[in-house]
């Protein structure tokens, strides 16, 4: 029997929540809508869900203070979020993704486009493993089976788009990795004209490894690169 992706919503809009879970149990998931954060919460204590889908704006509590404490707590660290939003200024998207979240759709969207985004961020999560399940390049050590990176003896706390990258990044090793490549594996679909989202990333990934994000170089015009050499 096929396991079903687990997929929680919060929208405080019935009817967007309506359409919303119409769309995605259609497209085979499994699917429980919240009009609240506090349901949310609760439901979280019976089962981790395979990705979130949390409106901005809701009734007591806004969804990116949600975001910021799934990052936290460490059942749910990993777990992709999406967040829906009315705002379409890039300072708000940035924030959102700046606090944890992986990905964003503006209202008014298309169900094709909620579908296509969550359809994709799934296939990233739950992508195949390579055999390798230590990688390691300077003091930077990234454990596949616990989902962890340590720098040293410190333990370096990322989001899932963070953690995916520089996966992508230490597994490809000395090789650069140009950035339609990069846009594809980790963000899954056509994402022209968000390259800054990628370079956005890239500066707060290198930042949270502190000295052993200078292993992170830049090819101009090309992508990135990671080898043992500090630049």
């Amino acid at each position: 029997m096929e396991i079903k992706d687990r997929v929680l919503i919060v929208e405080d809009d019935k009817n967007i929540l309506e359409i919303e879970m119409f769309a995605l149990k259609n497209s085979g998931y499994q699917v429980e809508g919240f009009e609240c954060a506090r349901d949310f919460y609760k439901k979280l204590e019976e089962k981790q869900p395979d990705l979130a889908l949390l409106d901005i704006m809701l009734p007591d509590e806004d969804g990116l203070s949600i975001v910021k404490k799934l990052r936290t707590r460490q059942d749910t660290v990993l777990v992709p979020v999406i967040m829906v939003t009315a705002k379409t200024t890039e300072i708000d998207k940035v924030k959102g993704l700046d606090l944890g979240a992986d990905d964003y759709i503006t209202k008014p969207f298309g169900v094709m486009e909620l579908i296509s985004r969550v359809k994709a961020m799934l296939r990233r999560s739950q992508k195949t493993q390579d055999k390798d399940k230590i990688l390691k390049i300077g003091n930077i050590v990234l454990d596949r089976e616990k989902h962890s990176v340590m720098v040293g003896k410190e333990p370096v706390e990322l989001t899932y788009k963070e953690y995916e990258l520089l996966k992508l990044l230490m597994t490809n090793a000395g090789i650069v990795t140009t950035r339609e490549l990069i846009l594809d594996r980790v963000w899954g679909i056509d994402f022209e004209g968000e390259s800054r989202t990628l370079d956005m990333h890239i500066k707060t990934l290198r930042q949270k490894l502190k000295e052993e994000g200078s292993l992170i170089k830049t090819v101009r015009n090309v992508g990135y690169i990671m080898n043992g050499e500090k630049a």
